[in-house]
């Protein structure tokens, strides 16, 4: 182990699925065609709406916005799993997994928010369609994204900040496939029960209210939905809300249950699986969830698809 002065530690080793070295090639593979499917789906998404003037609206501009923070996200997870998958341990400096779980607070953080706002949106356009437009109006609109992304830089800043405040004297294995706050904080030569504290309660305002938030919000627009007299209609919603949920659920759920104990008594098998539920399988959905249901999404996509084929004709 590198040690600087004997007593910091300056890199780390992440183990990732060492444990089970059989199975690392397989996880690559599929991890691999997961990060490159997250990529073309959400680059997808961005290219769209960005170029398709009738998307410029709030519902599909929150798209493009969450998009963005999966494409980063993945980003910042991925590539660094793959190097941890394709070799036994791989080693990480001290300043680039304080970096990597800024980024990972960073985005997550900005993702619980901007689910949000986006519900309230939903909320807004199916339960108040006559009042819609004053209600989310580009004002508005332009403040909760900017809420979303400055309270993404705030709870990274504080709380990576805060975990690499104690030092870490070793060992200096971290025992997952990525830098996180729990396997990281593990490592810490020092008391980190306010720490906790603060993630309890961060986890609670962060995660919690906004999901709460979410499933009101889901509530009121269910029971507009009971109200419409036409019954395709009431399937159409009913099925897009539940996809919806789905993705909400998982995201928040996950990450709920990693960030509100950080050395709570889950394996570390199972906080990987944990991890990975919220850092690869939601970037990875969304796409699927919020556009391929959209008949919108589709039908501006087929549109920028022939002008690319007539522009290749003529």
């Amino acid at each position: 182990m590198k040690r600087q002065n004997q007593s910091s530690v300056v890199e780390f080793i992440l183990l990732g699925f060492s444990n089970f070295p059989e199975l690392q090639e397989q996880l690559f593979g599929v991890f691999l065609v997961v990060y490159l499917g997250t990529l073309m789906g959400n680059a997808i998404i961005i290219v769209i709406i960005s170029l398709e003037q009738s998307l410029h609206v709030p519902m599909y501009l929150f798209l493009q916005n969450l998009s963005v923070v999966d494409v980063s996200f993945s980003a910042v997870i991925m590539p660094e799993m793959l190097v941890v998958l394709s070799t036994e341990k791989t080693s990480i400096s001290f300043v680039s997994c304080f970096a990597q779980m800024y980024f990972i607070l960073f985005f997550g953080g900005t993702e619980c928010f901007l689910l949000g706002a986006m519900a309230y949106d939903r909320f807004a356009a199916i339960c108040h369609p006559l009042s819609y437009p004053m209600i989310m109006n580009k004002r508005v609109f332009m403040k909760l994204v900017m809420f979303s992304w400055v309270s993404g830089i705030m709870v990274a800043t504080v709380q990576t900040t805060w975990v690499f405040s104690f030092p870490f004297c070793g060992p200096n294995e971290i025992n997952h496939l990525f830098c996180e706050t729990p396997p990281v904080l593990e490592l810490a030569c020092a008391d980190t029960f306010l720490f906790e504290i603060y993630a309890f309660t961060g986890t609670i305002l962060i995660v919690m209210v906004p999901f709460v938030l979410i499933l009101l919000s889901y509530i009121r627009i269910l029971f507009a939905i009971l109200k419409m007299p036409s019954a395709t209609g009431r399937q159409k919603a009913f099925s897009t809300c539940a996809s919806h949920l789905t993705s909400v659920t998982l995201f928040y759920g996950t990450a709920n249950m990693t960030y509100i104990q950080p050395k709570s008594g889950y394996s570390p098998e199972t906080k990987k699986v944990m991890s990975l539920s919220y850092s690869l399988l939601t970037p990875l959905l969304n796409p699927l969830i919020y556009s391929l249901r959209n008949s919108e999404m589709k039908r501006a996509l087929m549109k920028l698809w022939r002008r690319k084929v007539d522009s290749h004709i003529f």
